[in-house]
């Protein structure tokens, strides 16, 4: 394994573990992460939105698929699992677990993440929160 898909590892295993502060220390001061927002998120930005997901989700955890590394970044297709036991966008807790797929790309500055965009099954996620119907 390489230092980038190192530091993506030790990073997963930081979530897994409960460990938000420890995860969050993959991105740079720099960060700007693409693709949840109609904005791009900076460091801030992005330690709140993961404590909202930490808070809508009982022991998240993170299952890498795969994982693919160029020059300065690495791609992953992952997957999150979760018990919804508080809101998330505007949904109450259901008690349901979930699966988000989605997939990341993440541009790294040394070790460190600067840039980050990311896409995730976000309908199929109000599926399974029964928030929407099913596509028929």
């Amino acid at each position: 394994m390489s230092t980038r898909t190192d530091a993506v590892e030790r990073a997963r295993e930081r979530w897994n573990a409960g460990d938000l502060p420890g995860y969050l220390a993959l991105y740079g001061q720099e960060i700007r992460l693409h693709g949840y927002t109609p904005e791009p998120m900076g460091k801030v930005e992005v330690g709140a939105f993961y404590r909202r997901i930490f808070s809508a989700f009982q022991s998240p955890q993170l299952i890498f698929n795969e994982i693919l590394e160029s020059a300065d970044s690495v791609t992953i297709r992952f997957i999150m699992t979760g018990t919804h036991v508080g809101e998330f966008m505007g949904v109450p807790a259901t008690g349901r677990e979930i699966a988000l797929p989605g997939i990341t790309i993440l541009r790294f500055a040394g070790d460190t993440v600067i840039e980050r965009w990311s896409s995730a099954d976000m309908l199929g996620l109000l599926v399974q929160l029964g928030a929407v119907p099913a596509p028929s």
